[in-house]
């Protein structure tokens, strides 16, 4: 039999608390993209991905506007 420890590291009481937290919120999630927007919503991007990402979204053009745009002044 294994004798279970009476004291933890700040470590292992963390990882036991999101063990823990984790059991206790189990979404269901009705369609995939409900859950990519539910996991955007948690995750953060990196700066120097975010960063990248703006300099070579910037490069590309402009799109036109569209034919509705342009009749009614918008």
């Amino acid at each position: 039999m294994k004798q279970q420890k009476k004291f933890e590291s700040p470590q292992e009481q963390e990882l036991t608390a999101q063990h823990q937290s984790a059991q206790n919120t189990i979404q269901e999630f009705a369609t995939v993209e409900e859950l990519l927007r539910h996991d955007a919503a948690q995750t953060s991007v990196p700066t120097g991905i975010a960063d990248r990402l703006q300099k070579s979204s910037a490069e590309f053009p402009r799109p036109n506007r569209s034919w509705w745009q342009r009749l009614f002044g918008q």
